[in-house]
């Protein structure tokens, strides 16, 4: 039975890369990678650029791995805002994503290493959009920030296996009036959203007023908005009302398939989201370490003991 490691958000951070793979089994010999398993692969959850020092050696540690065979890649939000950043609207000439101060600051290891125009950022940039917004193998299943088989379905029907095309890319940015393509592409890659009561809001982190809120969409069992709101610092903030169908009913369902994700930046401790349902993303893209799952045995429920914590040197 094949065996996958399954590695989130890496974010520029090599040597994290480096060190997680050699504590994995992983070795690179001449030009191609070779595990002492034959049979074993990576899964890549996307998020390979920005933040960190070397987004160059990470792409190219990646794109090594999945050319030899070795691994699969899927689409983060980092490279779906890259590929917006760097791509202009064939309409009216400007860039699908704003090239603004605050874009253009959380873009810049990157932009550092892969300025606007060069040939190496036109390759990178290719491969990027070749790559799924989600994986489904036999057993198990792998997206950025969601699954959520209404919009995955969707993204089926619409797509070659979860590949935007040039079109729908574009789509997906959202310029204009947002299509669908957009709602699909910011729910599986970014997480979903959605409104507070009215009268409810909550001050996020970094001291701004919000009304809409990202959900816990594993938790199939929350029932009210504190049980199922992410990321709000004080969750007396919110209503402890019941919660509305609209969201129960597009939470993941606990006989579904386990599905990986990342994207979430949790902190301390790993552990399950659900008993079918874990997120790898530990903050490797500051401080934390670069976490994840040995998965090889597909009948099996997932378990704390697969989880690998690897050392967060920067």
């Amino acid at each position: 039975m094949r065996t996958y490691d399954i590695i989130p958000d890496i974010h520029g951070q090599a040597i994290k890369l480096e060190v997680a793979l050699a504590a994995l089994g992983w070795r690179r010999w001449a030009l191609s990678w070779a595990h002492p398993d034959p049979d074993r692969m990576i899964v890549f959850l996307g998020d390979f650029i920005d933040r960190g020092p070397d987004s160059r050696s990470v792409l190219k540690t990646v794109r090594e791995l999945v050319d030899s065979g070795k691994a699969k890649a899927i689409m983060g939000n980092h490279e779906l805002n890259a590929l917006h950043y760097h791509t202009l609207d064939p309409y009216d000439g400007h860039p699908l994503r704003s090239r603004g101060r605050k874009n253009t600051q959380q873009h810049q290891a990157f932009l550092a290493q892969f300025p606007l125009d060069d040939p190496q950022t036109r390759s990178a940039l290719e491969w990027m959009h070749s790559l799924p917004m989600f994986l489904e193998e036999d057993g198990f299943r792998a997206v950025h920030a969601c699954w959520d088989d209404a919009s995955i379905g969707r993204l089926k029907d619409l797509t070659e296996n979860g590949v935007l095309s040039e079109q729908q890319l574009i789509l997906a940015a959202g310029r204009g009036n947002p299509d669908e393509m957009f709602t699909l592409a910011e729910r599986i890659a970014k997480g979903p959203e959605h409104p507070l009561p009215d009268g409810y809001s909550f001050t996020d982190s970094d001291g701004t007023e919000r009304h809409r809120v990202r959900l816990k969409w594993w938790y199939a069992t929350a029932r009210n908005w504190r049980d199922i709101a992410v990321s709000v610092p004080f969750i007396d903030d919110l209503p402890d009302t019941d919660l509305p169908q609209t969201v129960t009913a597009r939470t993941y369902p606990t006989d579904a398939p386990p599905v990986f994700f990342g994207h979430f930046w949790l902190r301390d401790t790993p552990l399950l989201q659900a008993q079918n349902a874990l997120c790898l993303d530990y903050s490797a893209g500051k401080d934390g370490p670069l976490v994840s799952y040995v998965l090889s045995d597909l009948a099996e429920p997932l378990t704390l003991e697969n989880i690998r914590v690897h050392p967060a040197i920067s």
